[in-house]
């Protein structure tokens, strides 16, 4: 028996539903999707600018920054390396008094810290540091802002005074512009590492203000006098190239490549005779207020004790032992 024929409207009309209802599940899932995604992109575009951890996640203008934390200091700690973070990336690192406080306890620490062999001093964000927080300080005290400086400087000064005075390697590492007493920091470190196109800038003459933070103590040590007044008075900015050739900087790393090699550089410091670094670096800290002879002294005195250390002794078995010495384990405090 020949099947009843559908007509062919009616054929139509069934194939335009089932084509509608199939188009109409594809959106639905599509539309889910969008907001799936648009949610997604939500958060990252709200994303707090430090939420990236170093050496893992490159952020969008090509660098790393540290661990999320509301502190204006945080810090981080791998094997003997104490990495210290300036952390108020809204303002590029400006410090304020809650941060120079920070700082002052965390330097301490690393210094008192027998584990502790190396220590680096970055920020978070786009700039190691943009110098004092001029507008905390004028805010505080519109009549009188150099109250603000005095209660700032006092802190960040006895900073300066434990980096100097720590028998340890400081190493700063410039991942962004360093200006006024950001820079002056930074000098106050033993070693400085930068990103290639962070820059260095007094600032502070720009603004009527003279240098803080050592300043005038080390860069006229770093540069002689003559370049120091030049760099002082015209206060144009240092490019990384431009500081490297000055002596200012050890090395320049790209952007992305300045917390994993500043890691990897302390790393390698932390292996070396630390002890004897350090007292080397005491050494050379008072060189330009002594005499040849009291430098001698001093240095005899210096190599008496640090060949009586266990770092030197094992430096010395080494070499008497043809063999590579292993300082890593040995104390840093002598016992």
């Amino acid at each position: 028996m020949e099947s009843e024929r559908i007509p062919f409207h009616t054929q139509l009309m069934h194939m335009n539903k089932i084509i509608s209802q199939t188009v109409g599940y594809f959106l639905a899932i599509l539309a889910g999707r969008l907001v799936a995604v648009s949610k997604k992109l939500v958060t990252w575009l709200n994303r707090p600018e430090t939420a990236i951890h170093p050496a893992k996640v490159p952020a969008t203008d090509g660098r790393t920054s540290p661990p999320l934390a509301a502190d204006s200091i945080i810090t981080e700690r791998n094997k003997h390396t104490l990495t210290i973070f300036l952390n108020r990336p809204q303002v590029l690192n400006a410090m304020d008094m809650q941060m120079a406080q920070a700082l002052l306890e965390q330097v301490k620490k690393a210094a008192e810290d027998p584990a502790i062999r190396v220590v680096i001093l970055t920020g978070t964000g786009r700039a190691f540091c943009s110098g004092g927080d001029l507008t905390f300080a004028l805010q505080a005290n519109p009549e009188q802002p150099g109250d603000s400086f005095q209660a700032l400087t006092t802190i960040l000064h006895e900073c300066i005074e434990v980096i100097r005075n720590m028998p340890k390697p400081v190493i700063a590492a410039l991942n962004g512009p360093a200006a006024g007493a950001g820079l002056f920091l930074a000098l106050a470190c033993d070693i400085r590492l930068m990103a290639e196109n962070a820059y260095m800038k007094a600032s502070n003459t720009s603004y009527g203000l003279t240098l803080p933070a050592s300043g005038t103590y080390t860069l006229p040590r770093l540069v002689g006098m003559g370049k120091a007044l030049e760099i002082i008075m015209l206060d144009k900015p240092i490019s990384a190239q431009a500081a490297q050739s000055l002596g200012l900087v050890t090395m320049v790393l790209e952007d992305k490549s300045i917390y994993p090699g500043a890691e990897a550089f302390a790393q390698e410091l932390s292996l070396k005779a630390v002890h004897a670094i350090g007292q080397v670096k005491l050494l050379m800290n008072d060189t330009f207020d002594r005499s040849l002879k009291e430098q001698l002294v001093a240095e005899q005195q210096a190599i008496v004790y640090s060949a009586n250390h266990p770092e030197g002794r094992e430096g010395l078995q080494a070499f008497t032992q043809k063999r590579t010495p292993v300082y890593e384990s040995i104390p840093f405090f002598r016992e």
